[in-house]
């Protein structure tokens, strides 16, 4: 699953702030619904994977000057909602990122 999703934080390091804030945050909130299995950064490309309700996500999201990209790995049971899931991270992006 690919979405591009534009920002106007003014550069890529704005950006990333405001990504690595979002993080901290949703890492609060979810508790123990997931379990964060990698998260690294390396410049303006984290490479992730997590677990919820015993599906495996991974990918990569990177911060670029004017939008960001992520690029995630569903598991075939999540295959079948990959529209409605691009929606609601594109909706929620815009929310986190305001």
């Amino acid at each position: 699953m690919q979405i591009i999703i534009p920002h106007q934080a003014g550069s890529a390091a704005a950006a990333k702030s405001k990504v690595m804030q979002a993080l901290d945050e949703a890492r609060a909130k979810i508790g123990d619904q997931a379990t964060i299995d990698k998260e690294e950064w390396s410049e303006n490309m984290l490479t992730f994977g997590f677990t919820a309700q015993g599906q495996t996500i991974s990918g990569t999201f990177e911060v670029r000057e004017a939008e960001f990209e992520l690029n995630a790995k569903l598991p075939l049971m999540l295959k079948m909602f990959e529209g409605r899931l691009k929606k609601a991270i594109e909706e929620q992006a815009k929310a986190m990122l305001k």
